[in-house]
């Protein structure tokens, strides 16, 4: 997956890099056409493969700089960058491929996918607040809280 995402910014014309932030709390940053991820914080591939997505997600659709997260048009566009990584990563269709492999709980989604365990809970909360409590794909069922796959019958 790293390495779809990496080919992905370079089609986009985005640089990847590593750096070492001051902030300890900052994963990553894009701006003009770099994503740079905190090499002190970022620990696994899981971790750098959810971190470069949002910041792909902020080349995409995000502009200018949004770093005052107090001004509430920079939390839109920070929220439609990182919708864009959850749907980008986790699609709806992969949970209903997910269900049909044998998953059977949010650690293995998140294996599944090669997405940390939080981005998962944040995905499911991004599909709920789009779709509601459920969205029907196919003859599949997905409920959202709790998460749960059903395959329909006619």
């Amino acid at each position: 997956m790293i390495n779809e995402l990496l080919d992905e910014a370079t089609d986009a014309s985005v640089e990847v890099r590593e750096h070492i932030f001051k902030n300890e709390k900052l994963k990553g940053l894009y701006l003009d056409g770099v994503i740079t991820i905190n090499k002190n914080i970022i620990s696994t591939t899981t971790e750098s493969i959810c971190v470069i997505a949002e910041e792909l997600g902020h080349h995409f659709t995000s502009f200018g700089n949004i770093l005052n997260q107090r001004d509430v048009r920079s939390r839109k566009q920070e929220k439609r960058a990182r919708n864009w990584a959850y749907e980008r990563l986790v699609t709806l269709f992969g949970f209903v491929h997910a269900f049909e492999t044998g998953v059977q709980n949010r650690f293995e989604l998140a294996e599944y996918f090669g997405v940390t365990e939080e981005f998962i809970e944040e995905t499911i909360k991004h599909y709920q607040e789009k779709h509601g409590e459920y969205k029907i794909i196919e003859n599949y069922i997905i409920f959202f809280n709790p998460l749960k796959i059903g395959k329909m019958f006619d």
